[in-house]
């Protein structure tokens, strides 16, 4: 009895449209090289195909299409490969972001259904977008300086630009939104009822268009209001992720009498201390950056996450708490936010390559 290969990206053209299901429910969707390139290959091949008006992408679960869009990278992969020095693991990065620059510069429009889980690595192949669509199911995340690394796939370039500080915010605790929040910080454009997605998906691929823009206005007709919940704290977050260190925004948090800044701070205590120095410093450099800069110097920072301490890598250690052993004790080192230097955090932001020899040399 021979075993069923099944895709873990399955695309095809229906109609005027390219559709995109990312096939992997049991891990979330989580993103492999393998579905890196493959992503990367349908997306290249439709750029030019005239019959290919806009490309549509979702995600799946155990019962089928949406539910999950994408959980991010896969972390086992990272855990193993940065163990053992795989060097696939070079390539998983390089392929990636250049993935999410093609994205933000695809030439038709891309729509996102970005329904249940949108995390790390889902928020790279969403962010770029012409439309992101989120429902009422959205549980959206930029989760990794709990595992020791830092909100890459240009995380620096689109957290940023969140409005308010409510970029540090999110990179910093990793906090988890909804779709109403999402859209009132600017990282979703509308909401559609769950359940309204299957019949939209199908009626993408049966209308006619006269364009591409014509795919995403039809889309954008079927989005309805939704609720915002956390960023009712925004007057909080603004004051205190304003602040010029990682130490002052914590010791603020923790004198303050408000239920919301003590959690946030009690989260803070909980993730890496020397990644969130370096994330504060990522958002803050990445505000005056492209993409193209950002993703290169997130390019260098995640080379050093794994290289620049053998033995002592804050991801290999932060992945194998919370996924590999399960213990969720990480052992950071430093291990309190009060112990991490200046000169800790500044080698993450030096480059090992020259910049004509850089791994992303060729982006924009």
């Amino acid at each position: 009895m021979t075993e069923t290969v099944v895709s873990e990206v399955l695309s095809e053209v229906r109609g005027q449209v390219g559709f995109i299901t990312l096939n992997r429910p049991r891990a979330l969707n989580a993103l492999s090289l393998g579905m890196v390139r493959e992503l990367m290959g349908a997306l290249l091949a439709w750029q030019h195909d005239d019959k290919v008006l806009a490309v549509a992408i979702r995600g799946s679960n155990k019962e089928g299409p949406f539910g999950a869009f994408c959980a991010g990278g896969d972390i086992r992969f990272l855990h193993q490969a940065g163990s053992q020095g795989n060097p696939q693991l070079e390539d998983f990065f390089t392929e990636e972001y250049a993935l999410n620059h093609l994205i933000h510069n695809y030439g038709k429009p891309y729509i996102a259904f970005m329904d249940g889980i949108v995390m790390g690595g889902g928020m790279g192949i969403s962010q770029g977008a012409a439309l992101r669509v989120v429902t009422e199911r959205t549980k959206m995340a930029m989760p990794e300086t709990a595992i020791g690394l830092f909100p890459d796939v240009g995380g620096g370039y689109f957290l940023s630009r969140c409005p308010g500080r409510t970029g540090e915010w999110l990179a910093l605790t990793g906090d988890t939104i909804g779709a109403g929040d999402a859209i009132a910080v600017g990282l979703a454009d509308g909401c559609l009822p769950s359940d309204q997605q299957v019949p939209l998906w199908e009626a993408l691929g049966t209308q006619q268009f006269p364009g591409g823009a014509a795919v995403k206005e039809y889309v954008a007709t079927k989005m309805v209001a939704a609720e915002v919940d956390a960023t009712s704290a925004r007057a909080e977050i603004d004051h205190y992720f304003a602040l010029p260190t990682v130490g002052a925004i914590v010791q603020a948090l923790e004198s303050a009498s408000s239920d919301w800044a003590r959690a946030t701070a009690a989260t803070l205590r909980k993730r890496s201390p020397l990644m969130l120095h370096v994330v504060l410093e990522q958002i803050r450099r990445a505000r005056a950056m492209g993409l193209a800069d950002d993703l290169r110097m997130e390019r260098d920072m995640v080379r050093h996450c794994f290289y620049l301490r053998p033995g002592q890598s804050e991801t290999v250690e932060g992945i194998r708490a919370l996924a590999v052993d399960k213990d969720h004790t990480p052992r950071w080192n430093p291990a309190r936010i009060e112990d991490v230097t200046p000169d800790m955090v500044a080698p993450f932001f030096a480059s090992p390559w020259p910049a004509h020899a850089h791994p992303l040399v060729s982006l924009g």
